[in-house]
């Protein structure tokens, strides 16, 4: 039993955390997930009762979108999952800086580069493997010349060549 003088401290330390936790914010035991969470989340079920509430919570919520996924985005997933298990600790640390930069950009920004990146994903092949080559060989200063012409010209220069960076607006007919 805790002396009067321990109960009064343990409790004025653990006032902010119970004050600021609602009843249903409490992560769930292994046993009180749901049968396809404990499926998925399999590999955490001997620590997950000793993993911190938030890592839990993380988790549990992983589980859930796993669980909403198509196959494609399940496979997906895991080449994106295998990608990065690859990865230096440079190299993530690198993806990580650049995934931040891309959510301070504006939303119409961010579309764009999407719209870019699926253009790109959407070549064949050999084209993207040509595009990659031609951007290794170019000097930095080609590269940043490069990169302000596509800021300033959102059509890029895919469209010289009749190819659309960017989905077809309803109402066009064929590139610009």
């Amino acid at each position: 039993m805790l002396k009067p003088n321990r109960r009064l401290i343990l409790g004025l330390l653990l006032w902010p955390t119970l004050v600021l936790a609602a009843p249903g914010d409490a992560p769930l035991a292994w046993e009180q997930l749901s049968k396809e969470e404990r499926q998925t989340l399999k590999p955490f079920k001997e620590r997950w009762d000793t993993l911190p509430p938030e890592r839990r919570e993380h988790l549990q919520q992983g589980a859930k979108r796993w669980q909403n996924m198509t196959p494609e985005q399940r496979a997906q997933a895991k080449d994106r999952f295998a990608r990065w298990q690859k990865m230096t600790p440079e190299q993530r640390e690198l993806a990580r800086q650049r995934y931040e930069r891309y959510r301070q950009l504006p939303p119409e920004q961010q579309e764009r580069l999407r719209r870019r990146a699926q253009w790109f994903k959407s070549l064949p092949p050999e084209r993207r493997a040509e595009l990659r080559a031609k951007w290794q060989n170019k000097t930095p200063q080609e590269r940043e010349e490069f990169k302000e012409k596509w800021r300033r010209d959102d059509r890029g220069p895919a469209q010289e060549r009749g190819m659309s960076p960017r989905p077809e607006r309803p109402g066009r007919m064929g590139p610009r």
